[in-house]
């Protein structure tokens, strides 16, 4: 495949994942609404499947709940997605964005959750002000709805644990790729 091929297919992957990860609502209150919504349903999601992460949650300095799509074709893995950190000792929500691209090898395409849980003050606060992750990343999804499977694995550092939940997707990949999370201007 030719270069500016590849170029041409990033870029439409790009705009196909940032339009699949909308916060839908045409306000700024009714986007806000549909963030929160989506959070407290991936959070039952994953104290169904993982009992203790509810006890976790609630006695560490904060949390984050994101919305992702990524779409991983040959050598280029692209992502976008929306979510929201709460600060469990002040209740504050801070809205966010995020963006990622990769290289390595896989394809397929996958709409995830990922719940992230600071384990200090300093790793939530680093988050919410700069939010920038690197890091590799290697899965296999395979999963529409209830039907299917999925397993995932990210290796994060410096007091983030993280959980992943696939809801929908096809994919095989092992990429490094650089992830930025932004505070959403629009709705805080």
């Amino acid at each position: 495949m030719k270069r500016s091929s590849v170029g041409t297919w990033g870029l439409a992957t790009a705009l196909l994942v940032s339009a699949c990860a909308t916060t839908g609502g045409s306000t700024p209150q009714e986007k806000r609404q549909a963030v929160l919504s989506m959070r407290s349903e991936v959070l039952a999601d994953l104290y169904r499947i993982k009992p203790h992460t509810k006890a976790e949650i609630a006695s560490a300095p904060g949390y984050a709940v994101f919305s992702n799509a990524n779409v991983n074709i040959i050598f280029a893995s692209f992502g976008g997605g929306y979510g929201v950190v709460r600060d469990n000792k002040t209740g504050r929500d801070d809205f966010m964005k995020m963006g990622e691209a990769g290289i390595g090898l896989g394809l397929g395409a996958k709409d995830f959750r990922a719940v992230f849980v600071f384990r200090s003050r300093s790793a939530l606060d680093r988050f919410v002000s700069s939010g920038w992750e690197f890091g590799g990343h290697a899965d296999a999804a395979a999963k529409a709805g209830d039907k299917g499977g999925a397993v995932g694995g990210e290796a994060l550092i410096d007091d983030v644990t993280v959980y992943q939940l696939t809801q929908t997707g096809l994919a095989l990949q092992a990429t490094v790729k650089g992830t930025k999370y932004w505070k959403d201007e629009e709705l805080n």
